[in-house]
């Protein structure tokens, strides 16, 4: 029978216990990796031991069926992972101040700064845009659970600008099918290495892990999503050029990876781009510069905008200068 076990996957599924849900299709290249050290890769954000947990309670299962962590995989199967809520812990409510562009019964638009993490994580409890809503709202919808209130959609760690949270349920869902049918307004700017040539562009590429890093997404055909990017460029330099980009869909890192995959990496990204910058500037230079959507209760068009932080304005101007 090799690693897998023979009793059949009988754990009553609880949905409301459950807080995530991951499926992966497993390709060739990792074919033969244990099924904890792959998930280990993926889940940058979960140890091992937490890993082999799930797996031996259940939550982890391939094919539908219970196996050990030591299992082998083989390509073709389905891993499913189910990452339960963990109910003793609190997120506490933190007293960090918000830069509030628009706020009503139903929703809340922030302007993010540039580090702030946008929700808590094993590792990373305090400090992030959840905490801060948390004391700010008394009112956040509970669709994505205790670790995540509100939140709707993300931006990465060091990627300023707009983000929306929703402060009940209704609303939630109605921003999240925005999302899902591609209703949203999601402008971006970015300053890229190297000069474009060409006015405009394009980038339909489809998304997915890294086969060779599952800690990185990458433009691949396998176990991937759609992706589709716009983008204009807005000013050129000697070699740089800063670009407006506009999402049809939203992938994780998707703009970093599609400009790094047209050779024009995001000046700071340091998973992506060059290890150094001239510049000397610590995490990517992108910002959500417009988001706008359809209001859930009034049906009303609204935008916002977030203007660019100084760090990067300075930038700007040094190679204006």
């Amino acid at each position: 029978m090799g690693d897998r076990e023979t009793l059949e996957y009988d754990k009553a599924e609880d949905e409301e216990a459950v807080e995530e849900i991951v499926e992966e299709i497993i390709s060739s290249e990792n074919a033969g990796t244990r099924i904890d050290v792959y998930l280990a890769g993926i889940f940058d954000h979960l140890s091992r031991s937490y890993i082999q947990k799930l797996i031996g309670d259940g939550y982890i299962t391939v094919n539908g069926t219970r196996v050990k962590a030591n299992y082998k995989l083989k390509a073709g199967e389905l891993v499913r992972v189910e990452i339960p809520y963990t109910e003793e812990l609190e997120v506490s409510a933190e007293p960090i101040p918000l830069e509030i562009l628009y706020e009503d019964r139903d929703v809340i638009v922030i302007n993010k700064p540039q580090g702030m993490v946008v929700h808590p994580a094993p590792g990373n409890y305090s400090g992030t845009l959840v905490n801060a809503l948390l004391w700010h709202c008394k009112d956040l919808s509970g669709i994505n659970g205790v670790m995540r209130p509100g939140i709707v959609h993300r931006l990465d760690k060091d990627t300023s600008g707009v983000i929306m949270a929703a402060k009940n349920d209704e609303t939630h869902a109605s921003l999240a099918k925005q999302i899902k049918d591609r209703t949203i307004t999601r402008r971006y700017l970015a300053l890229i290495h190297g000069v474009i040539p060409e006015p405009a562009g394009i980038i339909e590429a489809p998304i997915g892990r890294d086969p060779k890093d599952r800690k990185k997404m990458a433009v691949t055909t396998k176990n991937s999503k759609p992706a589709v990017t716009h983008y204009k460029v807005l000013e050129r330099f000697n070699k740089y050029t800063f670009i407006e980009c506009k999402l049809e869909t939203g992938r994780t890192h998707q703009i970093r990876v599609h400009m790094a995959y047209l050779k024009y990496p995001v000046v700071g990204d340091p998973v992506y781009g060059p290890a150094k910058n001239e510049f000397g500037q610590t995490g990517q230079l992108l910002h959500a510069h417009i988001l706008g959507f359809h209001h859930p209760r009034t049906g009303e068009y609204l935008e916002f905008k977030a203007p660019l932080p100084e760090y990067f304005n300075n930038i700007l101007s040094k190679l204006r200068g």
